[in-house]
């Protein structure tokens, strides 16, 4: 992970911004207490999406299990 101040992040952000998104790269952005990280939108909300399934009761075992369950078994013809 690259790091940068805030300072040099703000004088680069264009070029940041489209590598972040281009190359899938955070950039941690340390400022004088806090630190912030910049990512691709799509990261983000695929990670927020991950993160809501696995807060859902029982989910991460049921995803474990139609990960596992053999999917000729599932499939069936459709007789439109």
């Amino acid at each position: 992970m690259i790091t940068l101040s805030v300072e040099e992040a703000s004088d680069k952000l264009p070029d940041l911004i489209e590598n972040t998104i281009a190359k899938r790269e955070l950039i941690l952005i340390s400022g004088k207490n806090k630190n912030a990280v910049l990512m691709a939108e799509s990261d983000w909300r695929a990670m927020n999406e991950t993160l809501h399934l696995l807060s859902v009761p029982g989910m991460r075992d049921k995803i474990k299990s139609g990960l596992s369950e053999n999917l000729e078994s599932t499939s069936r013809k459709l007789n439109w």
